[in-house]
């Protein structure tokens, strides 16, 4: 970075400075933190009445604009107030797809002090049930595919209510979401209700690849920061590229952005990277009621979306799509990938496929870390499409460390733990869990990487899914890339499966494009040319059925295993 770029942050985060940074004690440990972050959630939510009649929820031919969103939000606010006794710190649970209903639902329970429960909604009806019960949920806000796989499932959970959202037959003793706002007052306002930067306003629960979910608390504080994290690494990148920060390329301010939304909203993908910063920003989510590629690309076309994110499985698809229908979508600007190990034939194919018109992105973090804390765009992804980037923001930090406790050496690959005012203040009801995840304001993220000697992170695995063949660790992330540079390949996943001698051997699942005839063989020879040879795949499974995901995207190499084994 030059000298010039280092006075520029110096001045943005010095006393004084649009982002300046102070230390506070967050539950004992001095944290970095924003001085200038909003207080509270409510705080981003009064602040977006000042869209008003800009999109701000677009779902087939249902628009909502800001204006009309506030109304919605303050008398639900009110009836869940009033009906059900809803107060600060009690938790609202809600369970559907990324309808419209999802966010209001949302923003009306953050800006009365409650606490949001967002619940997976491919979990089936007991899993659902143990969210409820978990969580200590008040109330359940949920659609009517949930309440169907709830039926007898929710006696007992002590809920003071329950509202169905888009349900053709209400359930006993369900309220309509619609009919419980009723004819919306325009003039209505929010409950009045002080809350503090450090009190609990989410709980979401982990994706549960390798045990049963947790459910990681975040704080207003945790949001906010990140929020800030995001407009701090706008400002700088705007300077990098103007020499000063800009605005827009004629003074004004550029247009607000508009998304179409990929992640369900109950992943910190979908809620803390996209929802909130895009309702700060005011800016429009396109909302889909499940993946479809050929959706995705009217949709982009239509509503002039500038930024789409989603999985390595959901970005191939989309470039695969809009080239085989020779859609140029010329409105978008950027395409990011993450939730899981992004392939860096991803973003070869998004510079090469926009002609480096459309920015790649991807970003690193956790549910517990609120978002991604490392990121790599643009050019700098380009050039090192192997890499996560580097740190989001001054406030966040980066370790690697050794089995040992010490940071191992750079250049060598050691378990990430983060740190900075956005990691969660720990796992609801699971104190051996959260002592065993958190130390000292760190958080233990269970992935293996290193830093390069320009200091971009480099992430090869997950801790549990590295697969030690006769004492050599193979990481998969190096071997999935390998195997997505074969044009006949469309998705991939590399476990670990048990030899006699050798301990484990590597073992890849792939899925081919249709009418291809490429064998095992021609798998093994491809990665061959790539790797060494003991990372070379011994097992080589194809299959026509997609890979088994869960609701982030994520592959459920678990499943995989398993099948493997049998």
């Amino acid at each position: 970075m030059s000298s010039a770029m280092t006075e520029l942050e110096r001045s943005l985060t010095g006393p004084g400075g649009p982002f300046e940074i102070v230390e506070v004690e967050i539950r004992g440990v001095p944290t970095r933190v924003w001085k200038a972050a909003p207080n509270s959630l409510r705080d981003i939510w009064d602040a977006s009445r000042a869209h008003a009649e800009r999109d701000f929820l677009v779902y087939d031919d249902e628009r909502y604009s800001y204006a009309r969103a506030h109304t919605l939000v303050a008398n639900l606010a009110r009836r869940l107030s009033g009906a059900f006794g809803v107060g600060q710190g009690d938790r609202i649970a809600i369970a559907m797809r990324n309808y419209p209903e999802w966010a209001l639902s949302f923003w009306a329970a953050v800006s009365i002090g409650a606490v949001a429960v967002p619940l997976n909604a491919w979990w089936t009806g007991p899993e659902l049930a143990y969210g409820l019960s978990d969580s200590g949920a008040k109330l359940l806000i949920a659609d009517g595919e949930r309440l169907e796989r709830l039926a007898g499932e929710l006696d007992g959970l002590g809920l003071a209510g329950v509202v169905g959202v888009r349900t053709e037959v209400l359930p006993p003793g369900t309220v309509d979401f619609h009919e419980l706002i009723g004819e919306p007052d325009e003039a209505a306002s929010l409950p009045d209700v002080a809350i503090d930067p450090d009190d609990d306003v989410t709980i979401l629960y982990t994706s549960g690849t390798t045990g049963r979910p947790k459910g990681a608390v975040g704080t207003h504080r945790n949001i906010t920061n990140f929020l800030m994290a995001g407009f701090y690494l706008g400002t700088v990148r705007a300077a990098a590229a103007a020499g000063v920060p800009t605005a827009g390329a004629d003074g004004e301010a550029p247009p607000p952005p508009r998304t179409l939304l990929t992640f369900p909203l109950f992943h910190v993908g979908g809620l803390q990277s996209h929802l909130i910063p895009y309702t700060a920003y005011g800016g429009t989510l396109v909302l889909m009621y499940r993946w479809d590629a050929d959706q995705a690309v009217d949709l982009i076309e239509r509503e002039g979306v500038t930024n789409f994110s989603g999985v390595p499985h959901t970005a191939f698809d989309l470039l695969d799509r809009a080239a085989a229908r020779g859609v140029s979508l010329d409105s978008l600007q950027g395409l990011a990938s993450g939730a899981t190990l992004v392939p860096p034939e991803l973003v070869r194919r998004v510079d090469s496929q926009f002609s480096s018109r459309v920015a790649p992105g991807n970003g690193y973090g956790l549910t517990e870390t609120t978002g991604a804390m490392v990121v790599n765009m643009g050019t700098d992804y380009v050039a090192r499409s192997d890499s996560v980037g580097k740190p989001l923001a001054p406030v966040v930090g980066v370790r690697f460390v050794g089995p040992d406790g010490a940071d191992v050496s750079q250049g060598e690959v050691g378990e990430i733990w983060i740190s900075g005012p956005t990691i969660v203040r720990g796992y609801h009801n699971k104190p051996e869990a959260t002592d065993a995840a958190f130390t000292g304001g760190w958080f233990h993220t269970g992935d293996l990487g290193y830093v390069d000697d320009d200091g971009f992170v480099h992430v090869v695995d997950r801790l549990k899914d590295v697969v030690i063949r006769g004492g050599e660790n193979v990481y998969a992330a190096e071997v999935e890339a390998a195997l997505f540079e074969h044009p006949d390949i469309t998705d991939a996943a590399v476990v670990g499966v048990p030899h006699a001698s050798l301990g484990e051997e590597v073992a890849a699942v792939v899925r081919l494009r249709p009418g291809s005839d490429l064998d095992a063989e021609a798998v093994r020879k491809h990665v061959g040319e790539r790797l060494a040879a003991f990372k070379v795949p011994s097992v080589v499974a194809i299959r026509d059925a997609e890979l088994p995901r869960n609701a982030a995207g994520k592959v459920l190499k678990r499943e995989l295993r398993e099948e493997l084994a049998q």
